[in-house]
């Protein structure tokens, strides 16, 4: 005689490991001493940001946190930021938060060198919401671009959600 796999308790088993196991990832959250170090770190540079200098240039743009620029909101009510302050005669200074990579092309040229990656929601089991994955374009003396969404997929298109103004920028990621 055969055995028969219950796949209805099979379900109920991978739904209780996926559930224990975000549990856990959630609980170990902010319990480690970088957060206390950081401060600590920020004083030390005389109040400058990672990657920035003191008057809010951007020095280096692959060390630029999340929330060291300004808040704004864009196109269509688009919402994102914008680091560091823009050169003269840039070619970031037309662009707006919300517009597609399409537009964005078309108003500041092809960069000098892009690529896509994925963030923390495409973990999130049944997340189909947009922000899953970051495409990023980078021009030399200018900054980088990010972009946020795009479909399934889709890796080089989204809407523009955070400009890093960096004169210095090698074009490279």
């Amino acid at each position: 005689m055969g055995s028969r796999i219950n796949s209805s308790a099979v379900l109920w088993a991978a739904t209780a490991v996926v559930a224990l196991a975000c549990a856990g990832c959630a609980s170990r959250g902010g319990s480690g001493s970088q957060p206390e170090a950081a401060p600590a770190a920020a004083a030390a540079r005389g109040g400058a940001r990672a990657g920035m200098d003191a008057q809010g240039n951007v020095v280096d743009s692959s060390k630029v946190e999340a929330g060291s620029g300004k808040t704004v909101k864009g196109l269509n009510g688009y919402e994102g930021e914008i680091t560091g302050n823009p050169a003269r005669n840039s070619k970031f200074a037309r662009l707006q938060i919300g517009m597609s990579a399409r537009q964005v092309t078309d108003l500041a040229g092809q960069p000098t060198d892009q690529g896509a990656y994925v963030t923390g929601k495409a973990f999130i089991p049944f997340y189909f919401g947009s922000d899953r994955h970051r495409f990023e374009m980078t021009y030399k003396g200018q900054g980088r671009l990010i972009f946020a969404g795009g479909g399934m997929g889709d890796f080089s298109s989204g809407n523009l959600i955070w400009i890093i103004h960096n004169p210095n920028e090698s074009g490279y990621r």
